[in-house]
């Protein structure tokens, strides 16, 4: 891409984030165009303090939430009881108030995240909520939903996580035409990927034609990592084979590398670049699930083998404290990998893996996994209504 096509990123030190750390690994990945996020949001978080010292000194410029995070926020401790108690007052019924506090929280993050968006013209300083996910399936609900989260949290620098279901493409073009700012979540094939970016450039089309300024729409596309080895390793670990066994933790790397490949060759097309020059951002690939789930495998391997300019890597604590201890950033590990990348994906498939199948399975377990904790929360929640409403 040519610099006229890439989003302004920003270089290390440039932003508050950075200039209270001289932490070499996380100047090195500023450096090399890559945005840090914690994968992580709590009321607890928000109000020790600890947030803001996650961006003062460990050079987090962004944050990413899910029903699961959320789930476990709400779940632990007594932050949120005087509100619950008040809503519960107040004859709140569930779904009201875990979007209530859900926004609040956003709302409050947000807030603590604006220097960075300013200093970083927009390009950072971002927090996600996701729509419900029990609409994963439903287009229309899903816009209704994304329009709510984006009028209430009230926020420049909100996005709105959208699943990357069939579904969830035509409600990502449409929000975005409406100058909503999106998160696409849960991508994890590139045929999806490639559907991801043509909903986005839609979107900014129908935008552009409605008059809008499309400097102010922003969107990342969160590429799904380490979930891509747990199945895949699980198969070769059934075929047994040497040459299966070798292919173990090699998968999801490579799965990531040839979505960056597709987002040089999308944001290179003319298409792209009459969208560029009525002054839209590109829509940045971000790597979600970025903690490593084998213990056998370095814990800072999806970052190290995932940096390229222009992307975001959204990790969870403690893949961050791990990166700032011993983390080894050798400069752009994707651009130039695309050939060997290809054939890691083709020995699975003549192994009889099926990278269709595997990638389908884990649209659905991501999206059952999520649902299934919003239904915990809600539980748990009302739970709470009930107890503190008594």
């Amino acid at each position: 891409m040519t610099d006229k096509l890439d989003h302004p990123t920003p270089e290390a030190g440039s932003s508050p984030a950075l200039e209270a750390t001289d932490n070499l690994a996380l100047k090195a990945l500023a450096d090399n165009g890559v945005s840090v996020w914690l994968d992580d949001l709590s009321r607890q978080r928000i109000q020790s303090g600890n947030l803001v010292e996650l961006v003062e000194k460990k050079g987090v410029v962004g944050v990413t939430t899910n029903p699961s995070i959320f789930q476990l926020a709400l779940a632990e401790g007594d932050a949120y009881d005087e509100q619950v108690a008040k809503l519960a007052a107040e004859g709140k019924d569930v779904d009201d108030t875990v979007f209530v506090l859900t926004t609040e929280d956003v709302r409050n993050a947000c807030d603590i995240m604006r220097s960075v968006y300013d200093a970083t013209d927009g390009v950072d300083g971002r927090v996600s909520i996701e729509v419900d996910p029990r609409l994963a399936h439903d287009t229309a609900a899903t816009v209704e939903a994304a329009r709510s989260l984006w009028t209430t949290v009230d926020r420049p620098n909100v996005f709105i996580k959208i699943p990357a279901t069939v579904e969830g493409l035509p409600a990502i073009s449409q929000v975005l035409s409406e100058g909503i700012s999106v998160n696409v979540t849960l991508i994890f094939s590139l045929d999806r990927y490639r559907g991801v970016m043509n909903a986005f450039l839609t979107g900014l089309e129908q935008a552009r034609e409605a008059g809008r300024e499309l400097g102010a729409i922003d969107s990342v596309a969160s590429f799904f990592v380490s979930r891509v080895d747990t199945e895949v390793d699980k198969r070769l670990e059934a075929i047994g084979t040497e040459e299966a066994l070798s292919l173990r933790g090699r998968a999801a790397v490579a799965n990531a590398q040839l979505a960056y490949q597709a987002f040089e060759e999308v944001f290179s097309t003319p298409r792209w670049q009459n969208l560029a020059d009525d002054g839209a951002h590109v829509q940045r690939p971000l790597w979600a699930s970025t903690g490593v789930k084998n213990p056998d495998y370095p814990d800072t391997m999806y970052v190290s083998e995932l940096v390229a300019p222009n992307t975001v890597n959204t990790m969870p604590e403690k893949t961050l404290d791990a990166v700032i201890d011993h983390g080894e950033i050798r400069g752009d590990t994707v651009t130039g990998s695309y050939t060997q990348a290809a054939e890691i994906l083709d020995a699975l498939e003549r192994l009889g893996i099926s990278y269709t199948e595997v990638t389908a399975q884990l649209e659905k377990e991501g999206v059952d996994k999520f649902e299934a904790s919003w239904e915990e929360l809600l539980k748990g929640v009302r739970s709470e209504l009930d107890r503190l409403g008594a």
